[in-house]
């Protein structure tokens, strides 16, 4: 038996182990910087399948490492995310969210049971392959600053350092079996932008009185709409949208101040800059003409990912002799993020998305959602490709 055809046994042998890990993680969901208990489970693990590791790296970060026993330098890196986010669940399932208000909504209880998956096929074959397999389980994907930049911070891409990474992310809208795939600029960046725009209150009735930040907010709102439609090229996609703003005054009350808070997205980093600049003058430029003024702050967030070429390509190429050419899919451009960007913009880096959907079964409902749920047959799956992924881009 070659080794292709080993992984896929082990993996239909493993699937309904990872199965039972993943209704476990679902079922035991914590929030950002929160997972104690899902770190213990997950070393738990790994001590239950022979393999070494890191933990407390990031809080709650950990690293394990795999050597092939055929020798070799060369190190390949794969990642899986551990945080939940805040939404109640509304599935009806027997291993729903025990946790009030905590779910994982957005996968990572199926990207952190594929790769404890993965990690048993590798373990299981390393007489078969050389080389190092450094596994990632980061936390704080959800939440700013991003755990990928604290694990980087604290030297997960050293002490060996990976010549590359792998992530993988659901993706209900392909169906489960297939995956997708996109080289170059994949998922934006994205910045927290917060406007507090300061007038004068007073009564509805005389407004001559006031100094109106309703308006003054009103006016910033489509005068910035400018910075994206007539300042930005067309061949860069952008967005700037606001999604909470609150007077707190009443229909008869015009309040003292106003707050704005929105997101900016992109795929350059130095128009990134231009229009975090733009976003400031524009602000305090209309509000100071009204007679008011803006205090404007800019969180920068995640950068743009990036998806190396070489390595795209070598994961199209290993995919589709895993799975089929026909089960890989070409995926556009996101304006949503990740923070797995990070890694992206320090070494080769190809982050792919793992079909999860299945209309048939009605698994259709999109990530972020209290319906949120996976074709737990993905998961046989993705422990089997990443593993496949990891042995060849070894022999590379």
């Amino acid at each position: 038996m070659d080794l292709k055809e080993k992984i896929k046994q082990l993996a239909s042998e493993y699937f309904a182990e990872i199965q039972e890990i993943r209704r476990h993680l679902h079922q035991h969901p914590e929030l950002s910087m929160q997972e104690e208990q899902t770190a213990k489970f997950i070393m738990n693990k790994l001590d239950s399948f022979g393999i070494s590791y890191q933990s407390g790296i990031a809080k709650n970060g950990i690293v394990a490492l795999i050597h092939g026993k055929m020798g070799g330098d060369k190190v390949v890196a794969l990642r899986a995310d551990m945080d939940a986010l805040p939404i109640e669940e509304s599935n009806d399932l027997f291993y729903k969210s025990i946790n009030p208000g905590v779910m994982h909504a957005c996968g990572h209880d199926a990207h952190m049971a594929s790769l404890l998956g993965t990690a048993k096929i590798l373990q299981n074959t390393r007489e078969h392959w050389g080389g190092t397999v450094k596994l990632i389980f980061q936390p704080s994907e959800e939440s700013y600053p991003g755990g990928a930049s604290l694990m980087i911070g604290e030297g997960v891409l050293q002490n060996p350092a990976p010549q590359s990474i792998f992530g993988q992310h659901v993706a209900p809208q392909i169906e489960a079996g297939k995956v997708g795939i996109r080289t170059g600029k994949y998922m934006a960046s994205t910045d927290e932008v917060y406007l507090t725009v300061k007038g004068k209150g007073g009564h509805a009735a005389t407004p001559h009185l006031t100094i109106d930040p309703v308006l003054i907010a009103s006016h910033i709102v489509v005068a910035l709409q400018q910075i994206v439609s007539r300042n930005n090229t067309p061949w860069n996609p952008a967005v700037l949208s606001f999604g909470r703003v609150i007077g707190d005054g009443r229909m008869n009350v015009i309040p003292d101040k106003v707050t704005l808070d929105g997101t900016f997205r992109t795929f350059d980093e130095n128009w990134r800059v231009e229009a975090h600049k733009k976003i400031r003058e524009i602000a305090m430029g209309v509000a100071v003409s009204m007679g008011g003024n803006c205090d404007v702050e800019i969180k920068e967030g995640y950068p743009f990912l990036f998806n190396n070429e070489t390595l795209s390509k070598n994961f199209r190429k290993y995919a589709a002799d895993y799975l089929g050419e026909e089960n890989i899919m070409e995926l556009d451009l996101a304006m949503t993020a990740e923070d797995f960007a990070f890694y992206s913009q320090k070494i080769p880096a190809c982050f792919y998305r793992l079909g999860t959907g299945n209309k048939a079964k009605g698994i259709t409902s999109n990530v972020h959602t209290s319906t949120f749920n996976i074709d737990e047959k993905a998961l046989e799956t993705g422990i089997g490709l990443m593993a496949w992924v990891a042995v060849n881009e070894l022999r590379e």
